[in-house]
């Protein structure tokens, strides 16, 4: 026997049918906006952040140079203001003005004849007094034979002692005023102290000049070797003795030019000035430079580099991947998935081009060194040997 489903029962089923077709059409379609705009948004990103273009280097582990740098000014070794002894007239210039200059070279002659005049007349008044002495002695010779026949008195022996002896130191005082006399008549010669270079001539010949005289004839600079004084920051100076104690020979400076790019020359420390400057807070320095090639100049400022040792087994980048922010410095990390991340590092030194990082970074370790400005956290890198290979695609996205 068959059962019928009353229409009244059937018509209150229907809402239920409908409602649940309802549910899944709503459901298909929320799982479907969903995945086309998540495709969408991949579509877009790929779009929108393509792999941004750089180069890269990798982290370095080297032996480099430990240095402090400093700024300072090269001056002459010695510098001497050459003037007369002794008034007179200037006859004659030994030198041109520049030039370089021997020690003992003749510079300026003054006028000699007085002097000389002095000299023959210490001469003659000391031949003289010789010739007198000499005759006394003979007299003294004389009496010595005498007293011992009885002809001459004891008395005139003693006498004629005593005038040897006087005569005796006349001759002494005519010999220190001929040597006085000589040293004058010299003093009409003047020449180099030094070995230098010459400045601009101060006195023209047929000038008189005085031993008084404050400005002198000309100024002479040693230039080689010459000094570079520089100054460092009172904390180095710590650094500087250690060094100092561990190395047998003289601590390396090393002199560039103002840009920091032209190599001037290599030398030696001499001084490391024995107080701080309380005022300022550095120590005074000074080195000695061959200068040969007078490639170092009085009064030129030079970049000074005081080198402290070498830092073994250092790790080092390239000085163009080390960048700052108001946090410290960083580098652009690359992973090995070739996205990029920013790395907090501790930058030790950077000279030549060369960084020397001892904190945030590995040997081997990919860093950028050109592009940053277009990175962001997570950003893929492509590197332009990469992109030159790599064919150009299109992303194409699927329709409905």
């Amino acid at each position: 026997m068959t059962t019928t489903t009353p229409p009244s029962q059937r018509f209150q089923h229907r809402p239920i049918w409908i409602a649940a077709t309802a549910v899944l059409i709503l459901g298909a379609g929320t799982a479907w906006s969903l995945h086309h705009a998540a495709f969408a948004a991949k579509l877009d990103t790929a779009v929108k952040t393509p792999p941004v273009q750089v180069t890269t280097a990798r982290v370095q582990q080297q032996d480099v140079q430990v240095y402090r740098a400093g700024i300072g000014s090269v001056s002459s070794m010695a510098t001497v203001t050459v003037k007369a002894r002794i008034d007179g007239q200037l006859d004659k210039i030994g030198f041109t003005e520049g030039q370089d200059v021997k020690a003992g070279q003749l510079l300026a002659q003054l006028d000699p004849r007085t002097l000389q005049a002095q000299l023959a007349q210490a001469q003659a008044t000391r031949a003289k007094d010789q010739a007198t002495l000499a005759n006394a002695r003979a007299d003294l010779a004389r009496y010595t034979t005498l007293i011992t026949q009885d002809a001459a008195t004891q008395q005139q022996l003693d006498t004629q002692k005593a005038l040897v002896a006087q005569l005796d130191a006349a001759v002494q005082t005519d010999n220190a005023a001929v040597q006085y006399a000589e040293v004058q008549l010299s003093f009409t010669r003047i020449t180099s102290p030094i070995s230098g270079r010459v400045g601009a001539r101060l006195v023209d010949p047929g000038n008189i000049v005085h031993a008084s005289d404050t400005t002198g004839l000309v100024v002479i600079n040693q230039i080689d070797p010459v000094a570079v004084q520089f100054t460092l920051p009172e904390e180095a100076v710590q650094d500087i003795n250690r060094a100092q104690a561990g190395s047998k020979q003289a601590l390396g400076v090393v002199a560039y030019d103002r840009s920091g790019n032209e190599l001037l020359g290599t030398g030696k420390l001499i001084l490391v000035n024995n107080q701080i400057d309380t005022t300022t807070g550095t120590v005074q320095l000074k080195g000695s430079f061959a200068n040969p090639s007078h490639s170092l100049w009085p009064g030129q400022f030079v970049n000074v580099r005081l080198q402290l040792g070498q830092r073994q087994s250092a790790l080092t980048v390239p000085a163009a991947a080390i960048q700052r922010s108001q946090e410290g410095t960083y580098v652009w990390a690359v992973g090995d998935d070739s996205t990029v991340a920013s790395k907090p590092v501790h930058v030790a030194q950077i000279a030549d081009g060369v960084a020397v990082i001892d904190k945030g970074v590995t040997a081997g370790q990919r860093v950028v060194i050109d592009g940053q400005y277009k990175l962001k956290a997570g950003v893929g890198i492509i590197e332009p040997n990469q992109a030159a290979a790599k064919p150009a695609t299109t992303v194409a996205g699927s329709g409905n």
